[in-house]
């Protein structure tokens, strides 16, 4: 049976110590380690097949270096592209990821957060569907090393990195009125959590008594957006414009305009929430509010390490979202 590879063999391969090898292997010390000295241990490592004692490394530092990860859906753009993100992150620092999708069900959510930590996992990534502040508790009550990512309740104290969604929302609308469109239509979603919320809040704020919100059920999506149209469109004063509060919404609602001969952006401008290829191939590319994925991803990931580090840490972090404007609008 052949030897497994260990860190002395790599260390006599190169010529270095063996302590040296397990610090560029465990990216310790990475600036005060020559990098040409690093790339021939890494490149040893791979050409004796090294493969690391995982259950060595758990029992020496106390740790299974996993994370949990739930998001609403990884089938949705932006829950997959923030899913790599994390992994590739997580990855720089030797931990892996544990994937879930809550599908938006608090009760998936409670099953899973359970799941991951008879997993022994390290801590954990969430991005909670509503009515899920006892599972916010219950982590909290125990110590579990948490960070909400893009979603969080106000009124309790987690670690958590989001956007700033009301000026995000803000930026859409007033893109739309510097443009010369007077009645704009808001669809977003029938929902409690307190992101889309701010996301029509800060639409409504810049519209005041002139917005038109059209509500749509998670469980009837296409449904509710074409009945959300409908009422804009046939409105006395109709709409001449629609900013949509996710990616999904607004191809639900790309559809249905195309289907019934409208024209964007001549007929009707749009903007969407959310980066996502669809919007690339419409006719007229849409114009959308993009989210900083690759710093919401690291800001998340690095402040999950500190807290896995230092227990408890109370941190809120918030950036800023940018609008992309194209054809539609």
């Amino acid at each position: 049976m052949k030897k497994n590879v260990s860190l002395k063999d790599i260390a006599e391969q190169v010529g270095v110590s063996t302590a040296l090898v397990s610090y560029v292997l465990n990216n310790k010390l990475k600036d005060r380690i020559n990098k040409d000295v690093a790339a021939k241990i890494r490149q040893a490592a791979e050409d004796l097949n090294y493969q690391p004692n995982q259950i060595a490394r758990s029992l020496k530092a106390q740790k299974t270096f996993t994370i949990g990860l739930i998001v609403a859906d990884i089938a949705n753009p932006f829950s997959s592209q923030i899913a790599r993100i994390i992994e590739d992150e997580a990855k720089k620092f030797g931990y892996s990821v544990i994937f879930g999708s809550s599908d938006e069900s608090s009760e998936k959510t409670k099953d899973l957060i359970k799941l991951l930590l008879n997993r022994q996992v390290d801590g954990l990534i969430i991005a909670l569907p509503e009515h899920t502040e006892d599972q916010v508790m219950y982590l909290k009550k125990f110590n579990v090393p948490f960070v909400l990512i893009d979603r969080y309740f106000p009124t309790i104290q987690t670690n958590s990195v989001s956007i700033n969604n009301f000026k995000a929302s803000q930026k859409a609308i007033q893109h739309l009125l510097d443009n010369g469109h007077k009645r704009i239509g808001i669809i977003s979603y029938q929902t409690t959590l307190f992101h889309l919320n701010e996301r029509i809040r800060g639409a409504v704020d810049l519209l005041a008594n002139n917005a038109l919100v059209g509500e749509v059920r998670i469980d009837s999506i296409n449904q509710d957006v074409v009945a959300a149209i409908d009422g804009f469109l046939d409105d006395p004063n109709p709409v001449d414009a629609i900013f949509f509060t996710s990616n999904l919404l607004a191809i639900s609602g790309l559809k249905y305009i195309n289907s019934i001969g409208i024209k964007i952006p001549d007929q009707l401008a749009i903007v969407g929430f959310d980066e996502t290829d669809a919007f690339d191939l419409f006719y007229a590319p849409v114009s959308y509010v993009r989210q900083p994925m690759v710093v919401l991803g690291h800001e998340t990931v690095k402040l999950l390490l500190k807290t896995i580090e230092n227990n408890e840490i109370i941190e809120s972090v918030e950036l800023e979202a940018e609008l992309v404007i194209r054809s539609s609008s």
